[in-house]
């Protein structure tokens, strides 16, 4: 992913926050605010007939050191291209990319009510650790988050 496909990464991301259940943010960030705050070793796109149809994204958790290999996920398809393995592709992609950059802890906080971002982490590994209550309101709504993690098998293992 590059700054030429914010434009149609952007357009991805709006989507989803017009959905109401992938983001607590209301509206789309500019450029170098989203490029300040991602990682830019691992960032990807999914390309179907030379068009962006699908992004991920790590944003590292903290920026104290002992948490280097800790960054949360960010994932999504667009709405015209789902349930086609796009995602599965994306989040495979991504855990290599995260592991060849001595990533050893993937993690996301998801709406419950998302149940194919759940479902989706489920099957590349992912458990449930928790949920966190009330934790941010959306729409003058408190809005519960369940929190998965995806530890590493090759990295941070010893």
């Amino acid at each position: 992913m590059t700054s030429e496909d914010w434009g149609d990464v952007s357009r991805i991301y709006s989507e989803g926050i017009k959905t109401g259940n992938a983001t607590f943010e209301t509206s789309r960030p500019d450029w170098p605010t989203w490029d300040k705050n991602h990682r830019s070793d691992c960032r990807l796109v999914a390309i179907i007939n030379r068009k962006i149809v699908g992004w991920a994204a790590l944003s590292d958790v903290s920026e104290r050191c002992v948490y280097n290999g800790v960054c949360e996920v960010s994932i999504y398809v667009n709405d015209n291209f789902t349930d086609q393995g796009i995602g599965h592709k994306l989040m495979k992609k991504l855990i290599e990319k995260a592991e060849s950059s001595h990533i050893w802890t993937l993690q996301a906080g998801i709406f419950p009510e998302n149940l194919a971002s759940i479902r989706l982490h489920t099957k590349n590994g992912f458990r449930i650790v928790g949920a966190r209550e009330k934790i941010g309101k959306m729409n003058n709504l408190w809005r519960d988050v369940v929190l998965m993690e995806r530890r590493s098998k090759k990295i941070g293992i010893s």
